[in-house]
């Protein structure tokens, strides 16, 4: 307080000196106002300009004061200003800690949901190949055609429906099922989101095919078999790159460190900024696909771009 005030009254007398010199009537330019010689040197003798200059002065440093008790305040209101500082931004704060616990609840919802439908899906699958094939060999006969016919298919279904899916995401998603899947291009509230439906909808036919090959003989049932197996095994790795890796709905662990699967991540985040007109449709084969429309310096750039925020986090 004593320091705001020496400095108030510092200004305020150099200022209203400053009009005095300008009065020729007064006395010449001295050169320190607070000069005491020059004071009392004949040319300054008056005493009716120095009580008006000091009447002056009092009120300008009252007027100095008050500003600086306003605007500055004194030394002693700091800390009713560091008081009330988190009076004022405490709901931004809480809406803030708010948004981020919710935001950890629906990752700790979806991750506990990938979990166990990866885990009931993979030891169903691991259970039905293995008891399929023990009960088709109860002969001692290899079906030799059957195993080729269940692993081919798993492997073309798996390669398949990459291009299902890129020719739906294209002819069906973003057209007449965009009131579906719009829910997967706007920010989401909670765990899930309508265009998670369409994984539901890709189940189906591969239940129905693992169920009619595992309880018949013959290679027509093996070959359905397999075909829900690749179906099955497409849908858990389009789950934890999709979801995992590129919207980050659960942590994916060392996945996110692989070159490919970075940059199937990277060209599927071109795919929700719109910049070549939605492409890529595809998933695995997204670079590809940005290669054919000549984006392959974008993607390098949003490759770039998650290195960095994956180091930075």
């Amino acid at each position: 307080m004593r320091v705001t005030m020496v400095a108030g009254i510092s200004v305020a007398t150099s200022a209203k000196m400053f009009v005095i010199d300008r009065n020729p009537f007064h006395f010449p330019r001295p050169n320190s106002v607070t000069s005491s010689s020059s004071l009392f040197s004949p040319g300054v003798y008056h005493p009716l300009s120095i009580f008006q200059a000091k009447k002056k002065m009092s009120v300008t440093m009252c007027f100095v004061l008050e500003k600086k008790k306003q605007g500055m305040g004194s030394c002693t209101d700091e800390e009713d200003i560091t008081e009330d500082s988190p009076d004022e931004i405490s709901p931004t704060l809480s809406r803030t800690a708010e948004r981020l616990a919710r935001k950890q609840s629906e990752r700790y919802t979806y991750l506990v949901a990938a979990i166990m439908s990866s885990l009931g899906i993979t030891s169903l699958a691991v259970a039905s190949v293995y008891y399929r094939f023990y009960w088709q060999m109860e002969g001692r006969e290899v079906p030799v055609s059957e195993f080729f016919g269940t692993f081919a298919l798993s492997v073309g279904a798996a390669v398949g429906m990459e291009f299902w899916a890129r020719w739906a995401h294209r002819a069906l998603w973003h057209a007449s099922l965009w009131h579906m899947h719009e829910s997967h291009h706007r920010p989401r509230d909670g765990p899930f989101e309508l265009n998670d439906v369409f994984a539901i909808i890709n189940a189906v036919p591969a239940i129905a095919l693992l169920s009619y090959g595992f309880f018949h003989k013959g290679l027509l049932p093996g070959l359905c078999f397999g075909a829900g197996l690749g179906i099955t095994v497409f849908g858990m790795a389009y789950m934890f790159v999709h979801d995992g890796l590129v919207h980050k709905r659960f942590p994916v662990g060392p996945i996110a460190n692989v070159p490919y699967f970075r940059k199937v991540a990277a060209a599927h985040q071109i795919h929700h900024t719109d910049k070549f007109n939605g492409v890529p449709y595809g998933l695995f084969m997204g670079p590809k696909e940005l290669k054919e429309v000549g984006g392959l310096e974008e993607l390098e750039k949003e490759i770039n771009r998650r290195i960095k925020l994956s180091q930075g986090s």
